[in-house]
């Protein structure tokens, strides 16, 4: 079967999953209000501009899976997909994941996000499978390490061929779905590239090659 996958920020979704549960532990007073959101906003801007420092990022946003049992995570969890996720479901989403369904495709999300985040929103879309950044579990609770390689820039990559290797899938006839200048590697090593609303350096990029370009947020 081909494959066909999908970053998940700014591509499946007119948000950032990452930043937006961030902020969702900050109006339910999870967090600090001051200090948590004064950092989540320095690097989400790193993000966008390419510059992000993953390892600090990743110490900084599993810290505070740390503190709380994980019904209270899995409680909080189930209502930020409910009210904060559903609403940004990019609007041309679910047709472009219907065409690969009805093409025979298996569907793979590959996104930077941790799997504590991702996972739920996998399944609202029914995608069997997702490569994510895992956080570790001892004992019923997360450590703030995690565990493997980041799926973030190159590491997208190596967890993609690591996954591959266990499957019965290659990457003859795959397609990847990226907004991001930071998903540069994995567009390169797929056999159709196509950006979805990219950002300004990614635009340039596929214009330069003639990449599909594909708005999600109008259809």
């Amino acid at each position: 079967m081909t494959l066909a996958i999908f970053d998940l920020d700014h591509t499946l979704l007119d948000g950032d999953s990452d930043y937006l549960w961030g902020e969702y532990m900050v109006a339910h007073q999870i967090v600090d209000e001051a200090e948590y959101r004064r950092r989540n906003e320095i690097f989400y801007a790193e993000y966008q501009r390419g510059e992000l420092e993953n390892d600090s990022y990743l110490e900084f946003c599993l810290q505070p899976l740390t503190l709380h049992s994980l019904d209270s995570l899995h409680n909080w969890r189930t209502d930020f997909v409910e009210y904060w996720i559903k609403p940004i479901v990019a609007p041309g989403t679910r047709a472009l994941l219907d065409h690969h369904r009805n093409r025979g495709d298996t569907l793979l999300i590959i996104s930077a996000t941790n799997l504590f985040i991702t996972a739920p929103i996998a399944d609202l879309f029914d995608i069997p499978h997702i490569l994510s950044t895992e956080p570790e579990i001892i004992g019923n609770r997360y450590t703030g390490r995690y565990l493997g390689t980041p799926t973030y820039m190159e590491g997208k990559v190596i967890a993609l061929n690591a996954w591959l290797a266990g499957s019965s899938h290659n990457l003859e006839g795959s397609y990847f779905y990226s907004d991001s200048i930071n998903d540069l590697a994995l567009l390169e090593a797929v056999s159709i590239p196509v950006v979805v609303n990219p950002d300004e350096k990614l635009s340039v990029i596929a214009r330069q090659r003639n990449w599909q370009i594909l708005d999600l947020l109008r259809a």
